[in-house]
């Protein structure tokens, strides 16, 4: 039986994490949705009207006798810029926040120690604003928005948002992308 355990982060728009971690040696499944927020079962116009205070996330169900947890991070800290406060390019409000929500002390002391790793490296030109929370309940995001890029190759968003952020993954994790 694999080690199956489970991650949750936010970093913007969640078409973008999960066309990304999908391809990922070691990942299970990834599923869009919403954490952190006030109001249950929330609606994706909801989510985007930015008062229900839930973040667009990915839920990455792993092996962790495949990859580790340091891995995942590695991967979104490249995907994304954990330096700028709610936002991610275009997208702007707190749903697209940076934060990482822990299901263990485990993930949570990895996360901060990562964190401050790429601090003291000074990675960044600004200081990291990743937040970095206990996971509360995740709403499964509606049916079209999961494996948006696999479905949506074409359209403009995909190709000029998305398909970037594969492309530098596809740069740096290359031996850890799963074969095709």
């Amino acid at each position: 039986m694999a080690n199956r355990q489970t991650a949750v982060f936010g970093g913007g728009c969640f078409w973008c994490l999960e066309a990304v971690f999908e391809r990922l040696n070691g990942v299970v499944s990834v599923e869009n949705g919403y954490m952190g927020g006030r109001m249950p079962n929330p609606t994706y116009t909801q989510v985007c009207g930015g008062n229900t205070g839930h973040v667009e996330v990915v839920r990455i169900t792993y092996n962790a006798d495949e990859i580790r947890f340091r891995d995942l991070l590695d991967v979104l800290f490249t995907i994304h810029d954990p330096t700028t406060p709610n936002r991610q390019g275009n997208d702007i409000g707190t749903q697209y926040r940076s934060v990482v929500f822990y299901n263990s002390d485990e993930q949570r002391d990895e996360t901060k120690k990562f964190i401050a790793d790429l601090e003291a490296a000074h990675a960044y030109d600004a200081p990291i604003v990743t937040a970095v929370e206990p996971a509360t309940t995740f709403w499964s995001a509606e049916n079209y928005h999961h494996r948006y890029f696999h479905n949506n190759t074409y359209q403009p968003y995909c190709q000029f948002v998305i398909a970037p952020k594969l492309h530098k993954f596809e740069k740096k994790f290359a031996q850890q992308m799963k074969a095709s």
